[in-house]
């Protein structure tokens, strides 16, 4: 178990209109220059938007692998700690944080296309 920097970088590339931005410390996630997570190589973390009830479930049921980074209006930011997440769960918590951000008809064609 566990998801390298590299391996989380290419579940991005799944996720249409990307954008990764460098930070100095640290890369912000974006789609259509609204932000939906950011990287922290150095430590293999990365924070993602969730909702504040999906925040509090992850922390609570697996508290090694999620944090509470903040919390911002209806949405509540998750860090995930890489070397301790699959793939699988991790494309999951990166797709949902990007559909909470980008507009509703990308979204839309987003999850049609995951259907097939």
């Amino acid at each position: 178990m566990g998801v390298s920097v590299d391996e989380f970088l290419q579940v991005l590339e799944q996720l249409p209109e990307h954008k990764v931005s460098d930070g100095g410390s640290w890369q912000a996630l974006k789609v259509r220059d609204r932000g939906f997570g950011y990287l922290w190589e150095e430590t293999r973390t990365v924070g993602l938007k969730s909702t504040i009830e999906e925040q509090l479930a992850l922390v609570a049921e697996r508290p090694d692998v999620f944090e509470v980074q903040f919390t911002a209006g209806r949405f509540g930011w998750v860090v995930v700690h890489l070397d301790k997440i699959d793939r699988d769960e991790l494309f999951e918590l990166v797709a949902e944080a990007w559909c909470l951000t980008a507009p509703r008809d990308m979204v839309a064609a987003f999850e049609e296309k995951l259907q097939l």
